[in-house]
């Protein structure tokens, strides 16, 4: 079983990335493959709204979305992880959220060619915010977590988590113990 993680920071070692380190930890000892993408590193562009995947399931942008499309494919749960910039996800993990349009039809259905792979996927999102209110991560937890309702994906849950500085998220050894959990559950049948 294959467990994905999508890290939406563009700080390599931030708080973000430990956490999701932390998950994938846990998916791992609990027997599942694991690979982590940081979409920072890819070239993924806005969803231009072009309407051509909601017929043929195929994005008209060529980039490393499709890439990473494959892997959401064939992972058993995902595992995103954003730090909240500005009341919101980052643009990197905007920007990859949007383009999962390709797996609807016009009417939001999944593609009859998707909907064996999506349906039932597991997926568990970590947030990091400098507010000492995690409750500043909602709008992107409400992101992920309308997407799961939807579609009726099987949602493991959240992490939050508040962060300022580079590290700083070590101190937090619930959050830590919070990340590995959600990694095992995530890949727990």
């Amino acid at each position: 079983m294959k467990v994905l993680g999508i890290m939406g920071s563009p700080r390599i070692g931030g708080n973000s990335d430990v956490l999701l380190s932390h998950a994938l930890t846990g998916a791992k000892a609990t027997g599942a493959d694991v690979e982590k993408i940081i979409i920072d590193r890819k070239h993924i562009a806005g969803c231009k709204d072009c309407k051509k995947c909601n017929t043929t399931g195929v994005c008209a942008i060529k980039d490393d979305m499709a890439e990473i499309q494959t892997k959401i494919l064939e992972a058993y749960a995902i595992i995103h992880s954003s730090p909240v910039y500005f009341w919101a996800m980052t643009s990197q993990m905007k920007a990859y959220l949007d383009r999962w349009c390709v797996f609807f039809d016009a009417e939001w259905r999944w593609q009859k060619i998707y909907y064996p792979k999506m349906r039932g996927k597991r997926i568990g999102l970590i947030t990091v915010c400098g507010d000492s209110n995690v409750k500043t991560a909602d709008p992107i937890v409400h992101s992920f977590q309308s997407t799961v309702e939807m579609t009726k994906m099987h949602w493991l849950g959240t992490v939050m988590a508040s962060a300022n500085d580079i590290g700083d998220i070590v101190k937090n050894e619930s959050a830590i113990q919070q990340a590995y959990a959600l990694g095992k559950k995530a890949a727990t049948p």
